[in-house]
């Protein structure tokens, strides 16, 4: 069996030491990718986990390290499971080559799900009473209502385009179509 390790830094003035530290007496390769958490493509990542085969185990210093969510973690160690390959989060002191450690990785990937859909739904719920009590919510508008009313009778009138009026106040023609429908309605 061999113990392959993934370490990764979001930026090059990060140092992986910690990482390497703490694996490289568990591990028998180490990996360093330096690459930000929500980059699509993960080159280093991608070809280690080809060179896995069954029996192997995939070693990480912890899930942040390697993937954006606990969602991506626990998709990511289903698909190993079915290729045969083990999973090894050292801070956390579990390895899925036992049946203890396959039970606790589960239930904290489920506890990490969860505890983010309690979040999604504070969120939610704390916007909707913002909003109730007459708070806008996202991005301050780029024009005044009377900006807006101008512009509106500008292209009423004077026969001036979206364009024109739009590329003076840095906005594309689409943004302030729908900023003088909002405030006509």
């Amino acid at each position: 069996m061999r113990r392959i390790a993934y370490l990764r830094v979001s930026t090059a003035e990060q140092r992986p030491d910690r990482q390497i530290e703490g694996l490289k007496h568990i591990a028998d390769e180490l990996h360093i990718e330096t690459l930000s958490a929500v980059a699509k493509h993960r080159p280093v990542y991608e070809r280690v986990v080809e060179r896995l085969s069954a029996g192997d185990a995939l070693v990480i210093w912890d899930l942040d390290r390697a993937y954006r969510t606990s969602k991506d973690a626990i998709n990511e160690m289903d698909a190993l499971r079915a290729r045969g390959i083990h999973f090894h989060i050292a801070n956390l002191h579990l390895d899925t080559t036992t049946p203890h450690g396959r039970l606790i990785y589960t239930v904290l990937g489920a506890l990490a799900e969860f505890e983010r859909e309690i979040l999604a739904q504070r969120t939610k719920e704390g916007i909707e009473a913002a909003r109730r009590r007459g708070k806008r919510i996202g991005r301050p508008p780029k024009l005044t209502d009377r900006q807006l009313a101008n512009a509106r009778r500008r292209i009423e009138t004077r026969g001036q385009t979206r364009a024109q009026i739009a590329a003076e106040h840095g906005m594309t023609p689409w943004s302030l179509t729908q900023a003088i429908k909002r405030h006509v309605d």
